[in-house]
């Protein structure tokens, strides 16, 4: 089958009346050329890309493709600019025809004046059986394309971009039909069961059974029966443990042409019998999920997209603990695991928020990516261990500064299994000086601030059993040096009036609004969870927890002295489903609409089947 010269893409990701950002990956090195056309269609600027352009060979047929694009005159604000990029000669239109809204005959972006309507969610599985929330928000711009009052901004993804440690069979399948056919680059192990890529592939265990080739260790906070993996996922049968299997993952999870490259019927061979059934599910609900790429390409060639890791991106309970970093990090495969995930969230995804945060890295391309493969692997596997930029901010009206809460861990000292808290000291500290002065501010939290306060309870009463890996207790009032100091920051005077905070993770939504007790000029905090795109809780459970979370603290309890948010007033916002629930389990986009009065601003989830806002 002849290869297309687009992969996946092109995906606007960084952009401003300075600067346009796309990412995309070919098959082939490939020239740009970038023509911008106004609404009636003239074109108004034709450069080529050269100087703009950084181009990275991860396998003999694959090129990841990042362009950095500086105008010589700012791009004007809440107007559509239409493009085409000319990949060798070729135009997007000849490539890959339909990217482009009714109305016009080209994908098209518009800066903002202001990110006042946000598309904001987190948690995308493509084998969970719920729809694609990314469906409606393609809908949603196919509406609003060409209105600049209702036109979304940006979309902002706050974690689990992929699943590294919870893929379906039929995925592994084509991870590994596509890295072949696109000539991956692999690698070597040092490892007893697994030395290279193809050992990996050819073991018996690679299907449905990868935890019997993930790292074991004595630690006892993994010792409940015997030796128990380092990697703490329910779902680690097809954990993902090559770069090559990690990139072709984000192929697949972002590309309509990359299934074309793979059968996964082909792969039955190869699955274990007690797996058939399955299997055959996986694929079915896999097959609904490509169907739909189609849309979701045309989406992130039109909207500016910004994302940030989460655990899931890399492994379940990434850096949780401190005696899970001592395990997981002084173990070679882990180590390695670990690496490769971050390699590729550099490539696909943290690349692309801010290019000149890893203007360091991209100087050394060349020394780790060679034509013929890559080199120097594990030493470029401990820089990004010691990268401490994955954060960043927008300059956008009003500003949005994204947290990093995975790899600046405030970690225990007296207790290697208590939880560490998601920010350090030092980092909490870096954020509060994006914070002073500003009149209103947007704070992506992949995990929310304020949490569901019964779910945090009995993570805290897990966690004190030695525990905290059974529940996942990850939240931010679990170490109380990080709750306190990110509590203190929210009362100090030069915090801003107006807060927002946009966070997912827990596979259901909910908006709280947040004063300040005793203080007559307190900011107004806004808090708003999404999640996820393609996931949902399991849904007799958490009505159960919503339930009792409503009856044990509500407003009037006084359940709510004992918890760490004492001086704040919590007020729910209700989804408009007609019952009681405050927590809302339904696969969506979240959308943020704001407002000059802050009480009146808009949150809403978003679904192929309905709309549901918050109020």
């Amino acid at each position: 089958m002849d290869l297309p010269l687009v992969l996946v893409g092109p995906i606007i990701r960084h952009l401003s009346c300075e600067a346009l950002t796309l990412w995309l990956v070919t098959t082939q090195t490939a020239k740009f050329d970038l023509s911008l056309f106004d609404e009636s269609d003239y074109c108004f600027d034709n450069q080529a890309l050269d100087e703009f352009q950084q181009e990275i060979k991860v396998g003999e047929h694959c090129y990841i493709q990042l362009i950095h694009f500086l105008p010589n005159k700012a791009f004007a604000k809440d107007t559509l600019i239409q493009y085409d990029l000319s990949i060798n000669g070729q135009s997007l239109a000849q490539l890959i025809p339909g990217l482009h809204y009714e109305g016009i005959s080209k994908p098209a972006f518009m800066v903002k004046s202001r990110a006042d309507n946000i598309l904001h969610g987190s948690c995308r599985k493509p084998h969970h059986p719920s729809e694609d929330g990314l469906l409606a928000a393609d809908t949603l711009l196919a509406n609003t394309h060409h209105k600049s009052a209702a036109r979304p901004a940006l979309m902002m993804f706050s974690g689990d971009q992929i699943y590294a440690d919870d893929v379906a069979g039929p995925t592994l399948v084509a991870i590994h039909q596509l890295s072949a056919k696109l000539g991956l680059f692999k690698e070597t192990f040092d490892d007893e069961l697994i030395h290279n890529c193809q050992s990996l592939i050819d073991h018996a265990d690679t299907y449905y059974n990868r935890q019997n080739l993930l790292p074991n260790c004595q630690y006892t906070q993994f010792n409940i029966k015997g030796k128990r993996p380092i990697f703490t996922s329910d779902s680690a049968e097809n954990h993902l443990v090559s770069l090559a299997e990690m990139l072709a993952m984000y192929l697949l999870v972002w590309s309509p042409h990359c299934w074309k490259l793979v059968d996964c019927e082909l792969g039955m061979a190869r699955i274990p019998e007690a797996h058939y059934q399955t299997y055959q599910q996986q694929l079915a609900v896999l097959k609904v999920f490509e169907a739909g790429l189609g849309k979701v390409q045309r989406l992130m060639a039109n909207m500016p997209v910004y994302m940030i890791f989460d655990d899931h991106d890399v492994t379940d309970d990434w850096n949780l603990t401190r005696g899970w970093e001592e395990a997981i990090y002084t173990n070679p495969l882990g180590r390695r695991i670990i690496g490769n995930s971050l390699i590729a969230y550099w490539l696909c995804q943290g690349w692309g928020n801010q290019p000149q945060h890893f203007s360091l890295l991209q100087e050394d391309v060349p020394r780790y990516f060679e034509p013929t493969g890559i080199k120097y692997q594990d030493e470029l596997i401990n820089r990004l261990l010691d990268w401490d930029q994955w954060h960043y901010s927008l300059a956008t009206q009003p500003k949005i500064v994204v947290l990093d809460t995975r790899t600046h861990r405030w970690r225990s000292e007296s207790n290697a299994n208590k939880p560490s808290g998601l920010m350090d000291w030092e980092a909490l500290i870096e954020m509060q000086q994006e914070l002073i002065n500003e009149p209103e501010v947007i704070l992506v939290s992949p995990a929310p601030v304020f949490g569901v306060k019964l779910i945090e309870v009995i993570q805290k009463i897990v966690t004190f059993a030695g525990k905290p890996l059974m529940v996942d207790a990850e939240n931010w009032m679990a170490h109380p040096g990080a709750a306190n100091v990110m509590l203190n920051i929210f009362r100090h005077k030069k915090t801003p009036p107006n807060f927002i905070i946009l966070s997912g993770d827990v596979h259901y939504s909910f908006v709280y609004q947040i004063k300040i007790r005793f203080k007559k000029h307190g900011p107004q905090i806004l808090q708003v969870t999404a999640s996820g795109i393609k996931n949902n809780f399991p849904e007799k459970l958490l009505n159960c927890f919503d339930t009792l979370n409503r009856l044990l603290f509500s407003s009037a309890s006084p359940l709510n002295l004992f918890t760490q948010r004492r001086r704040m007033s919590v007020r729910w916002r209700k989804p408009d489903t007609g019952c009681k629930s405050v927590l809302y389990n339904q696969s969506g986009i979240g959308q943020l609409i704001l407002d000059e009065d802050f009480e009146k601003t808009k949150t809403l989830v978003i679904s192929q089947e309905k709309t549901t806002e918050f109020k």
